[in-house]
């Protein structure tokens, strides 16, 4: 049935397989994407929603490298907002509410329209493994596929276990039937694994909500978007959210459950999101708390199911009814299904290299929920990277890897193989030292130029961007360049209570005050005739305002990150032998031999390794 070799076959049709399949393929790689169900690619399993705090981030990551997370985001929005504005530009987070049916089908279409991409609906129950390399996939029906690498992408479908109050049942999605044997078959080759959970709240018919009673969370007033291309327009019009709290009254008619619920019964034991936490969850550790937060997001334009946000639970479905009818608004509410909590199998990212390839075995690579992280985002990107990674080995060119200064990508994956995950890992801003080197507006300039030599971002990406830069480049030298008058520059001065000018001074000085903006700056005549003249558009004015206003704070950063590569530049030789350092700590050379850093500056990351231990490694490196 199969007789040609594929390069690439990804297992799982999930936002980590879908972005492995389009990148594999892109490459120029003969990809097949083989998953349980074709009617469910890339679906929203849990929130309709894409971007966030550092999420967003890295979906603008994935669309400048040429992924197409932020295309798909962008097509199937009903809101746009800009998080944290009132904060720097490194804080800065764009994210949208999506049509869930839309983003799924506009993902379908676009992954059918890839060359060199073919699919098949089966279960993958087995690898075919020969001398510690993988040369193929074993379906459910019996059927052996040959591939030179495989890309496992299986989200929470793997042993998968949804729990309701006391009621369990395999599945990876509600409706959906858990993945059996990957596990038996990993484990047996000498594979760690593990058990994580996450959770899901109810929806409910938008229809039997009382509106009117909550707030409503309109977009920005200005919706931008994801994708850098042009291809993709911002929202003319925009769906609101709405936000009501719980109260004392719900949180007791909740705690009337407890008994109940898998999460205090011990019937489930493994690790949930500690950053998304379950409302009984949240009612038992925070019990100071008299109400919570619940945001209530429609999951499409015309559809009427609603995704209650904040209420992930797994409680009894009876037990979730009566505690929402409690709630304000929703009263009358009516359920289109309960909430539930899920355990699945994960195997834990120290397994693995940086290209997300296995060390045990050639050609294997892992990417999203099965590493241990949780979110649509991060999949996507770890996702991207395997497929990229996947089909330079196929092509036996050098593995892309991102610094951790280059990308929030780059953060993510060394977290994971350095340090692991005991829990649900997701991105936050904080875990980037060099953030204000990694904002969301500067993705394209990071990094479209590597998706452009990788072959996955198009020619036509590559000048727009370049045309951005240059734009802005030259925006800030006519700042610095160009000098304003005091009669025209201290009115706009006076106006933010900012010091005046006495003569004529550098336009670059005066917008480089913290209280003074470009709206500010705008008020001079030659500014705003210098954008008319020359047609800037918002990303480029942005850009241009960011690097007046930061450039010492990003010129320090720079300066920090080049220190740290020069550590990155010493590398370790493969198979170092640890044992010989007798004068390093035990725990230091046990977790050195385990995790196998490629790079001083990565074994200075590991939890255990301390700076004496690198002194004796670089010594015994003859360094």
């Amino acid at each position: 049935m199969f007789k040609d070799v594929y390069d690439v076959i990804v297992v799982g049709g999930g936002h980590a397989g879908s972005e492995a399949a389009a990148a594999a393929a892109n490459m120029g790689s003969k990809t097949l994407l083989v998953t349980m169900n074709l009617q469910n690619i890339a679906q929203m399993s849990c929130n309709p929603a894409m971007g966030g705090i550092a999420k967003g981030q890295i979906v603008r990551e994935i669309d400048a490298l040429g992924g197409y997370s932020g295309i798909v985001s962008d097509t199937s929005a009903i809101q746009f907002k800009m998080l944290n504005k009132s904060k720097g530009p490194a804080m800065w987070s764009p994210r949208v509410q999506s049509d869930r049916m839309r983003f799924a089908e506009d993902w379908r279409l676009l992954l059918e329209q890839t060359k060199n991409l073919d699919f098949y609906q089966d279960m993958v129950t087995d690898l075919l493994i020969e001398k510690h390399k993988v040369t193929g996939v074993v379906t459910g029906l019996g059927i052996k596929i040959k591939a030179k690498t495989v890309i496992l992408t299986n989200g929470t479908f793997l042993n998968g276990l949804i729990h309701i109050g006391a009621k369990n049942f395999g599945g990876g999605r509600a409706g959906e039937r858990a993945s059996t044997g990957i596990t038996a078959v990993l484990e047996k080759l000498g594979f760690e694994s593990g058990r994580m959970k996450t959770g899901t709240p109810p929806r409910v018919d938008g229809r039997s909500l009382e509106y009117s009673k909550m707030l409503e969370q309109p977009g920005d007033a200005q919706p931008e978007k994801f994708s850098y291309l042009d291809s993709t327009t911002a929202l003319q019009k925009q769906r609101s959210c709405y936000m009501t709290y719980t109260s004392e009254k719900v949180h007791n008619l909740l705690r009337e459950g407890f008994d109940a619920s898998p999460m205090f019964n011990g019937s489930i034991k493994s690790i949930g999101p500690r950053y998304c936490p379950s409302i009984e969850d949240k009612i038992n550790r925070f019990a100071d708390k008299d109400r919570h937060q619940l945001f209530i997001e429609p999951e499409g334009w015309n559809t009427v199911e609603v995704y209650v946000n904040g209420f992930s639970t797994s409680l009894p479905e009876a037990v979730q009814f009566n505690a929402l009818r409690s709630v304000v608004g929703f009263e009358n509410v009516k359920f289109f299904r309960p909430g539930y909590a899920i355990e699945y199998d994960y195997f834990p990212p120290t397994q693995l290299q940086h290209t997300l390839e296995t060390k045990l075995v050639s050609g294997l690579y892992f990417a999203g929920q099965i590493n241990g992280t949780t979110g649509y985002e991060e999949a996507a990107s770890q996702g991207l990277m395997a497929g990229i990674n996947a089909s330079l080995a196929v092509q036996n060119k050098a593995p892309f890897l991102l610094k951790r200064n280059e990308a929030y990508i780059g953060v993510l994956i060394d977290d994971l193989i350095t340090k692991g995950t005991e829990e649900p890992y997701r991105m936050f801003t904080s875990r980037a030292e060099y953030r204000t080197l990694l904002r969301q507006d500067n993705a394209d300039l990071r990094l479209t130029p590597k998706g452009y030599a990788l072959g996955i971002a198009s020619e036509k990406r590559l000048r727009r961007m370049e045309e951005k830069h240059n734009a802005a480049k030259k925006f800030v030298q006519f700042f610095k360049d160009t000098s304003v008058k005091p009669e025209e520059a201290n009115p706009v001065l006076a106006s933010k209570n900012s010091a005046p000018v006495k003569q004529s001074d550098k336009m670059f000085k005066i917008f480089a005050r913290p209280n003074i903006s470009i709206d500010d700056v705008r008020k001079f005549n030659a500014v705003e005739n210098y954008i008319n003249h020359n047609n800037l558009d918002r990303e480029v004015i942005e850009q241009t305002e960011i690097q007046v206003k930061y450039s010492g704070y990003i010129e320090k950063e720079k300066n920090n990150a080049d220190k740290l590569n020069r550590l990155e530049d010493l590398k370790i030789p493969a198979n170092f032998d640890y044992a010989q350092i007798k004068s390093m700590s035990f725990e230091a050379r046990e977790k050195l031999k385990k995790i196998q850093p490629i790079s001083i500056s990565q074994a200075s990351r590991i939890s255990g390794v301390s700076p004496n231990d690198i002194s004796v490694l670089l010594v015994y490196m003859g360094r």
